[in-house]
């Protein structure tokens, strides 16, 4: 199992916008056969910061979500157009 979180730091005049390209891009995600789990958040605290919390069942997986046509639409041509940062942290399984 692949799992890690995305941090991304967008303009507070590009939150609606935001908010919708991540509903789009998370429904088509999770419709993903080797998605395990597929959450984007707001970060308290934080309303320009999103935080998209992302499991597949192996790397496999992980790059044909990369590949796909909602991501290069919404991720590339949309998350990534207006992001100021952007952040990747891997996570290892404890048990």
């Amino acid at each position: 199992m692949i799992s890690f979180t995305v941090r991304i730091r967008f303009a507070q005049e590009d939150r609606a916008e935001i908010t919708e390209i991540l509903r789009e891009l998370t429904e088509a995600s999770r419709l993903e056969s080797g998605c395990v789990s597929y959450n984007p958040h707001w970060v308290q605290g934080e309303p320009c910061t999103v935080l998209i919390y992302e499991q597949y069942q192996d790397g496999k997986a992980e790059e044909a979500h990369r590949q796909s046509p909602h991501f290069k639409k919404y991720a590339v041509g949309g998350l990534y157009q207006k992001m100021l940062e952007r952040s990747r942290e891997d996570l290892a399984t404890l048990y």
